[in-house]
């Protein structure tokens, strides 16, 4: 029968030493069931290509290129060595794996795009405006370039009024380089009239894409659910028009919009 202890009980140092040896054993003695699991070996099974069932105590060479189950003494499934890969499988999985990754930065980038988007424009009013204001920019490149072949228009005048003089004789040097010049000039003006075109024509091209894209956004459509754009979506790399000496030579479009188209008589008319 257990009875509590007297507040003035006392160990004898014979028994706290007794005492000692046991927890101490206790503490550093393994039980006998875990040092049998610890050392219990691993049964590695697999079937191999002629579906024959292969068993051993270590993985088996004859089941690399397949899935193999590591088992307990009793048959439980330990573990499972999953089947080694050779060099191009490994190859084709990374690439697989890149592909992947590819496609998730992408519709990370998508996303991004669209909320930004519709964070720069609330309606289409405020997109309409920001059309108008780039295209503004090549209208008074335009507007120059016109201006600069008027000017030549009236410089040549002049030169081809004094070349009359010399009709069946050969110009005199300087007015033959002037009137080189005067043409070269005006071809410039003129490549540069045919970049501000194609130039208009890109902004308006992207800012259709664009307000297709709006439109769908506006109406509910989740951020990166619409798909790719076929054009740069970002207006602000947009370019400044082509400057008057028509350096710049952007890839033609095959037209056009007429309202632009207008604004642009031929080389030396006059509004």
């Amino acid at each position: 029968m257990y009875r509590p202890l007297s507040a003035d009980f006392v160990l004898a140092p014979r028994q706290i030493a007794c005492l000692a040896g046991l927890v101490l054993a206790a503490g550093l003695t393994t039980p006998a069931w875990a040092a049998d699991a610890a050392a219990a070996p691993t049964i590695y099974s697999c079937t191999d290509d002629k579906g024959n069932r292969l068993t051993s105590d270590r993985p088996i060479a004859e089941c690399r290129s397949k899935e193999q189950r590591m088992l307990n003494r009793d048959g439980s499934l330990r573990g499972v060595v999953p089947p080694t890969l050779t060099a191009e499988e490994r190859a084709e999985r990374e690439a697989t794996e890149r592909m992947a990754a590819r496609s998730r930065a992408e519709q990370g980038d998508a996303v991004r795009r669209d909320k930004n988007l519709v964070l720069r424009f609330a309606d289409e009013p405020a997109h309409r405006k920001a059309r108008e204001e780039a295209l503004e920019t090549v209208r008074r490149a335009t507007r120059a370039t016109e201006a600069r072949l008027r000017e030549l228009a009236a410089e040549r005048r002049p030169l081809v009024e004094e070349a009359e003089f010399f009709r069946g004789k050969p110009l005199p040097l300087r007015l033959r380089q002037q009137l080189d010049t005067n043409d070269a000039t005006v071809e410039a003006q003129r490549s540069a009239t045919v970049n501000q075109i194609a130039e208009l024509a890109r902004i308006n091209g992207l800012y259709d894409q664009e307000l297709a894209r709006l439109r769908k956004l506006w109406a509910g459509a989740s951020p990166g659910s619409i798909g790719p754009a076929t054009v740069a979506t970002d207006v602000a790399a947009v370019a400044p028009a082509t400057s008057s000496s028509g350096t710049r030579k952007p890839a033609l479009p095959s037209a056009a919009p007429a309202s632009d188209l207008a604004v642009l008589p031929a080389a030396g008319q006059k509004n």
